[in-house]
């Protein structure tokens, strides 16, 4: 079955996205109510959880469903109660089962067939704390929209069977490099709070145009807005709340490569910052422009940017961490097959 996330808001957590401040207390304890699914994960994915209301006057639990459900065909909700697909506490949910209020039910939704995402998901340490992964250009981080299995989250949960694995941050689909997993779900808080409190050593590369008349290195400060549905972010004249440190490592041919350190986590924060500098990011479909939204499966000239390297101090244990990217950013190590998709 399919559920839409705008008819399911309580449900997004349940496909890893990343909540932080109040709406993760808010979140940790509904979960600590909720019964556990009696159904396994699906390739590293969640099934939908619903909660029937606490009141109603549907006679059966197909008649609710059919009306909460509008999206879905009623003929496929009857399809899934014959076949034993929704499932309550007790067991299947029987087609002329009774609506109880308040009562749990969870199904496995529908996914659209999606575009195998062709690049190597490297795991470069796995302890009883956390995962880290080396992520490939055009892999999102966690499920959303379009992109549900071909995400590391559920890759890696299905790889390593870790179900429970859940991300500590979220890295852009288009970046490659480091993203963090936190292995307990008791421990997701401690590590999420690193990142929010910016207490996370975060560095990165990208390839960019070289300008000599700019001088570098230099911090840039602005005030980041991104609106929800709105593919880019801009810059008010307001006081800023994104910093970010640019520096020059090396340049050759008209294009230089940079070491960049995010100091706050504004969405597109480095791509945004880049481009107005006059160096957007080689690759780039948003900044300074944006472009036609690709194919899913055109995975030519990836954005130039690279999550290099994390340090911080581990909550739990007190240690020093650091962890280094091995991917090399290709316009750089190997501009021709960049430039021709290779």
């Amino acid at each position: 079955m399919h559920a839409p996330d705008a008819a399911l808001p309580a449900l997004r957590a349940d496909d890893g996205g990343v909540k932080a401040g109040r709406r993760l207390g808010r979140e940790m304890r509904r979960k600590s109510h909720r019964p556990t699914s009696p159904l396994p994960q699906r390739r590293g994915v969640d099934p939908v959880h619903l909660r029937l209301p606490p009141e109603g006057d549907w006679p059966t639990v197909r008649d609710h469903l059919v009306e909460r459900l509008p999206v879905v065909a009623a003929a496929r909700i009857e399809a899934a109660l014959r076949d034993g697909e929704i499932v309550g506490e007790q067991g299947p949910i029987a087609f002329d089962e009774p609506f109880r209020p308040g009562a749990h039910l969870w199904f496995h939704r529908d996914h659209p067939a999606e575009v195998p995402v062709p690049f190597e998901l490297v795991v470069l340490h796995r302890d009883e704390h956390l995962v880290v992964v080396d992520k490939p250009h055009f892999l999102a981080t966690t499920p959303r929209g379009r992109h549900v299995v071909e995400t590391a989250l559920s890759r890696l949960r299905h790889d390593l069977d870790l179900p429970a694995l859940s991300p500590a941050h979220r890295l852009d689909r288009l970046t490659a490099g480091l993203a963090m997993f936190v292995v307990r779900p008791e421990e997701r808080g401690a590590y999420q709070t690193l990142f929010r409190d910016r207490q996370v050593r975060k560095e990165y590369r990208a390839v960019a145009p070289y300008d000599p008349e700019l001088s570098l290195p230099r911090t840039v400060r602005s005030h980041i807005v991104k609106e929800r549905g709105v593919i880019a972010a801009r810059e008010l004249d307001a006081p800023p709340n994104s910093e970010s440190r640019i520096d020059l490592l090396e340049h050759r041919d008209g294009l230089a490569r940079y070491r960049l350190r995010p100091l706050s986590g504004r969405t597109h924060q480095l791509r945004l910052h880049m481009s107005g500098l006059g160096l957007p990011i080689l690759g780039d479909p948003v900044y300074p422009v944006v472009l036609p939204e690709p194919a899913l499966d055109d995975f030519r000239r990836p954005l130039q940017l690279l999550a290099s390297a994390i340090g911080f101090t581990d909550p739990l244990t007190g240690r020093e961490r650091r962890f280094e990217s091995r991917r090399a950013l290709a316009a750089w190590s190997d501009p021709a097959g960049w430039e021709s998709g290779a």
